[in-house]
């Protein structure tokens, strides 16, 4: 398994970029890159030449994340201004605004179905649950606090919930702390089932297996990558390879590779098989916030995609094979 660099776009953003995922192909057009900055801008590309498509505003502040339904018609920005947008690809029209108080929207994503938004709770310590057909809270999931308060433990920052994946079968939801620490919820219940233990610093980002829901990848800033058995709570194995924090990981669509970005300002590929990195790219000047592996489907579409996006305002494009 390889990536080869196939375009970067200088200055995509005039800002830091810190958000990328892919919008599923429709009928009428392929999948696109969805990116989202601190200048405050959402902007939408067509591969493989990482034509702009659109350039989206509508938040007062930078952008921190960004998600998109699995049906391609609609996603969703989240800005640090505590507001979640959510709007028409391929119009731009508003569907929703979500609202928070400040610093608790942070990650987010749609489950499998689509029926559901979740986003990461930041400080509130907890994963809230939007319906997509009302776009009504449904559901607050929180992380338990520790029974005996440490002393160390005067706030509550440490529970801050910056990431959030959900399961491929849709029935687990997994978040990431500042501690941390990662809790795993049973989604129908709306209940905390436990605590996967191992890293000791944020946990910025999180991924399940698209070809098993047991297993779950986590990024940290203690510069490794963990590889969990979510329901089996314990850790498989912990890959070291970055120079410093992780912030980003992904895992490629045929379940064989992971790919993390990295403050050291590379994008690693993990060969699974292996559990070790077998490449590294070096185009970014600067961390890497996001990568994203383009989700199979569109017409005609064999070729793996992966993108990256930094704080060097570019955005990169790979073929994955």
């Amino acid at each position: 398994m390889k990536l080869a660099g196939l375009k970067s776009i200088e200055n995509a953003h005039d800002e830091s970029v810190w958000a990328a995922t892919w919008v599923p192909a429709t009928e009428s057009r392929p999948a696109l890159l969805l990116t989202g900055s601190l200048d405050e801008t959402v902007k939408l590309w067509r591969p493989d030449e990482l034509n702009l498509e659109r350039a989206n505003t509508g938040h007062s502040l930078g952008v921190v994340s960004v998600a998109a339904h699995p049906s391609g018609i609609i996603a969703a920005s989240a800005s640090l201004d505590s507001f979640v947008r959510v709007f028409d690809v391929d119009t731009n029209a508003s569907i929703a605004t979500l609202e928070a108080p400040p610093s608790e929207v942070w990650q987010m994503q749609f489950d499998p179905k689509g029926t559901t938004l979740a986003v990461a709770g930041g400080g509130s310590a907890s994963v809230k649950l939007w319906d997509t057909a009302t776009w009504k809270l449904m559901a607050t999931l929180s992380v338990p606090r520790p029974e005996v308060p440490k002393p160390s433990d005067k706030n509550s920052s440490k529970k801050f919930v910056l990431s959030v994946a959900w399961s491929h079968d849709g029935k687990r939801i997994a978040c990431g702390s500042m501690d941390g620490t990662i809790s795993v919820f049973d989604v129908a219940r709306a209940k905390f089932l436990h605590h996967l233990q191992g890293h000791f610093m944020p946990v910025r980002s999180l991924v399940y297996s698209p070809i098993d829901s047991r297993v779950l990848f986590s990024a940290s800033d203690d510069c490794h990558v963990h590889m969990y058995d979510a329901e089996g709570k314990s850790l498989v194995t912990a890959m070291s390879g970055h120079a410093s924090w992780v912030l980003s990981v992904d895992a490629s669509p045929d379940g064989a590779a992971i790919a993390t970005g990295s403050s050291d300002r590379t994008v690693k590929l993990w060969d699974l098989s292996m559990r070790a990195a077998v490449q590294t790219m070096t185009n970014h000047a600067d961390q890497v916030w996001g990568v994203a592996f383009r989700p199979p489907g569109g017409t005609g579409i064999r070729a793996g995609r992966l993108a990256s996006v930094s704080d060097d305002k570019s955005v990169s494009l790979y073929d994955y094979s």
